[in-house]
């Protein structure tokens, strides 16, 4: 089985800093990690380079795309003009990197609108393309991006206009499973597509190490890859600042989409 470690919403800069060796501890055992965003909280330099430290101590090769957060809120001509420089700088100069291992590939695609900040984006000129690459790639097709396609009617945040038209059309092209964040709230969940079949497993993480829990626990994905199976385990720190699984869901792939064991 291989493992595959999702985490998501760092905040470097409004961090606890008692979990970054317990975190990278448990990242130890990971055969891929997807950071979903919001590696800083503000996007200064600062925040990036401990982020970055944080990255380069995890053997794993890593697959991060960017978050709201990782855009300047408060340097507004920066924001309007060039708001991922601070990004490509530290991280990466591609904004939707992929990865292809042997039992999966990784899809990061880049949801971030520096114009609105908080609301995400669907890069629709970009779908296209993507829709016919997906059915050609290795092992299971998983998609990284920081903002959910889809939310809980109770989230106080504004949805990702088109986000379900978006997943609906990715789902008929071939995709298997999506990794987010953004709400800082665990949900794990199969999207019901307009054929009524759960074709897209969705595994939103809360947040790896922010101090902004929003009443839940710090907490990341365990998702270990079987060919067709699947098990993903929540692991979640308390106030004793180590990570422990709290709960653990086992789904296969069927011809008919997800089904949970």
């Amino acid at each position: 089985m291989k493992y595959l470690y999702h985490i998501s919403d760092l905040h470097f800069g409004r961090d606890r800093a008692t979990l970054y060796e317990p975190l990278l501890e448990e990242l130890q055992q990971a055969d891929a990690v997807a950071l979903s965003g919001d590696l800083t909280q503000r996007a200064r330099h600062g925040q990036f380079r401990a982020a970055k430290e944080l990255l380069d101590r995890i053997p794993a090769p890593c697959l991060v795309v960017p978050g709201n957060h990782d855009v300047p809120l408060d340097l507004f001509w920066q924001r309007i003009f060039t708001p991922f420089r601070n990004y490509k700088q530290h991280i990466n100069r591609n904004l939707a990197p992929e990865m292809a291992l042997p039992d999966m590939t990784l899809i990061g695609m880049n949801t971030v609108n520096p114009l609105r900040w908080q609301r995400g984006k669907v890069p629709w000129l970009s779908m296209p393309l993507l829709c016919q690459r997906l059915p050609s790639m290795a092992g299971l097709r998983i998609l990284v991006a920081h903002h959910p396609f889809e939310q809980p009617e109770d989230s106080r945040k504004a949805p990702m206009r088109g986000g379900v038209a978006a997943l609906n059309t990715l789902a008929d092209c071939g995709l298997h499973m999506v990794l987010t964040g953004h709400l800082h709230k665990w949900r794990m969940t199969s999207f019901i597509t307009r054929h009524n079949q759960p074709k897209v497993l969705q595994v939103h993480a809360g947040t790896g190490l922010s101090t902004r829990l929003r009443g839940e626990e710090n907490d990341f994905a365990k998702i270990g890859i079987d060919g067709d199976q699947v098990q993903i385990t929540r692991m979640v720190a308390g106030e004793e600042a180590r990570f422990k699984p709290a709960q653990t869901q086992l789904f296969r792939l069927t011809g008919d989409g997800w089904v949970r064991h």
